[in-house]
């Protein structure tokens, strides 16, 4: 087997992906904070990881992998969130946790292994800020505890900033009790109203990069293989993950491999409330564009590199799409996946270029066109539902895709037909013929469109 290749922010390069354990696979993934609907940056790194859990499934066994993605269910956003409503903060992070849920399931993302709760976990936080306190590297005042990042020496390795350039770069609350501008808050005294959690220092909450260090340990284990997440979280977040779990554990890495998707601009514009230009999945999908297409756009672009979402991106990713379900709808028949493609594996081991997986896609698909036996196209067929498999697509019945499902059999087949017969007397420049047969189409609405794949038909909307 081929060794995966992975680029390693920590190494700022590829390296070949070797588990502690080929037996059991880690992985942990930043989810979603649950005060809103989330947009669709928020989705760039859960297809991202998706993508990698499938290519790992694929590799070492669905039973050997276990991926653990988290749900931040307290935090200032979230407060303000229930305080506004005057309701529990429950009542906000079960709504929005759910319709995350329904978004990742309409794109075909796959539920995680094991998706830990920050409020689930309080008494791990507790024990690993009792471990830092204990071995000098945090310290508690006025009912704060805070890590010195001045106890460890590795501190900034993740992101190359030195010391002094976190400080006056990053976005720090200088308070008398801090020791030094940089330390960072591990526990916070809660705010009338807010959730509150006892704790030997006393009542409050946790900081956010507690939650994550303490339900990586709880669920996976003190060291996992791959830690994931956006580019906008290697400072402060992992950065900050690294320091408080190496300094609980002796100096034991935290993960092996760290990996960071791009950013997601819209229209060349950075996504932002002020600008107005927000864009949700959640509403994508109820506007009609499907959770595929959404998907086959964001995996046009490699992960690692920036990626514009507009409009025109959109259009292609259905236009492909289309094609590509045209060529199942023709020959797949009750076509079971074969064997994963050789183009489609080569590209996702070396550190899941996508783009390069989507253009063999193409490939399989001219062969199953150009095919001269069944069996060839029945291979063909095979392979390019077995890359969908390994991609997130192809997940529809290919009539439904094209929204053929309430026409009866003998319809489709009568349309069928006429396609059919448009492009032979098109190959036989028969023009006349052929317009004819488009009119017959028109009459009985229907919108063909021709592509190098053959022609795909669907009912005017």
């Amino acid at each position: 087997m081929t060794a995966i290749q992975l680029h390693d922010t920590a190494a700022r390069k590829k390296r070949a992906f070797v588990p502690q354990d080929p037996a059991r696979v880690t992985m942990y993934v930043c989810g979603p904070t649950v005060y809103s609907t989330a947009h669709i940056g928020n989705f760039r790194p859960a297809i991202t990881f998706d993508v990698l859990y499938r290519l790992l499934r694929h590799e070492y066994g669905a039973d050997h992998v276990v991926y653990a993605r988290n749900i931040t269910d307290v935090d200032d956003k979230i407060n303000a969130a229930a305080a506004a409503e005057g309701v529990d903060i429950s009542v906000i992070t079960e709504r929005f946790a759910k319709i995350y849920r329904e978004d990742s399931a309409a794109l075909n993302i796959l539920p995680p292994t094991i998706e830990p709760a920050a409020t689930a976990h309080m008494s791990e936080m507790i024990t690993l800020m009792e471990q830092l306190v204990e071995g000098g590297f945090a310290y508690a005042a006025e009912g704060h505890v805070l890590f010195d990042v001045t106890a460890y020496e590795q501190y900034g390795a993740l992101s190359k900033r030195s010391l002094d350039d976190m400080i006056a770069g990053a976005r720090v609350e200088v308070a008398p009790y801090k020791r030094n501008p940089a330390d960072f808050v591990l526990w916070k005294p809660s705010k009338p109203g807010e959730p509150v959690w006892e704790s030997p220092f006393g009542p409050g909450r946790p900081g956010w990069h507690l939650e994550c260090s303490a339900m990586i340990e709880a669920t996976l284990g003190q060291t996992i293989d791959i830690h994931g997440g956006g580019a906008d979280l290697v400072f402060p977040h992992h950065e900050n993950e690294i320091a408080q779990s190496a300094c609980a554990h002796g100096g034991a890495a935290l993960a092996n491999y760290w990996l960071h998707n791009g950013f997601l601009s819209i229209d060349s514009e950075k996504m932002s409330k002020s600008l107005g230009n927000i864009v949700k999945p959640h509403e994508l999908l109820e506007r009609g564009v499907k959770g595929e297409v959404i998907r086959y756009a964001m995996l046009t672009g490699h992960y690692r590199a920036p990626l514009d979402w507009n409009d025109t991106l959109i259009e292609r990713a259905q236009k492909s799409l289309d094609r590509l379900y045209g060529v199942l709808r023709r020959f797949g028949g009750d076509a079971q996946p074969g064997d994963a493609p050789d183009a489609v594996l080569k590209a996702l081991r070396d550190d899941m270029n996508t783009p390069k997986a989507l253009a063999a896609l193409f490939e399989i698909a001219g062969r199953a066109n150009k095919a001269e036996t069944e069996t060839e196209r029945a291979e063909a067929v095979g392979e390019l539902k077995a890359a969908g498999d390994l991609l997130g697509l192809f997940q529809e019945d290919a009539d439904a895709w094209f929204g053929l499902d309430a026409l009866s059999e003998a319809e489709k087949a009568e349309i069928d037909a006429l396609i059919a017969e448009r492009g032979e007397s098109r190959k036989a420049k028969d023009f006349a013929r052929a317009d004819a047969i488009r009119d017959q189409l028109d009459a009985k609405g229907v919108q063909a469109e021709d592509g190098p794949e053959g022609t795909t038909w669907r009912l005017k909307g």
